[in-house]
């Protein structure tokens, strides 16, 4: 869901690989920068250029199943859902809320979720 492998949507095939090498890990272990991403994505807070541009393409790449991701941000995807499923379901409830307010994703990728869940 909640994508932090940021992307930024262009008229090629692939988001642009800009940001690919934005370490994910370091995001997720702290609730500061974690929380700035949420805030942004939520419009609770100011954006940086990268949380701008996820929260540009989130809602394309949710639609077309993170097709013009690249490998890097499709890894990133997987890995922050995973987090947020299983340490961070609070974070996960506010951005379903905000970008599948009619559980069509939620719905669509269950198997996915499902998957994931226990294995942070």
């Amino acid at each position: 869901m909640a994508c932090v492998a940021v992307t930024w949507a262009r008229p090629e095939s692939t988001y642009t690989d800009k940001w690919d090498n934005i370490n994910v890990d370091e995001i997720l272990e702290s609730n500061r920068l974690l929380k700035g991403y949420v805030d942004c994505l939520l419009g609770k807070g100011r954006c940086t250029p990268d949380g701008k541009a996820l929260k540009e393409t989130l809602p394309d790449a949710l639609e077309h199943e993170c097709v013009k991701c690249t490998g890097k941000q499709k890894s990133g995807a997987d890995k922050v859902i995973r987090h947020l499923v299983n340490r961070r379901p609070d974070l996960w409830k506010e951005l379903a809320v905000k970008y599948d307010p009619d559980n069509i994703y939620q719905a669509r990728y269950k198997d996915k979720i499902d998957a994931v869940k226990g294995s942070a």
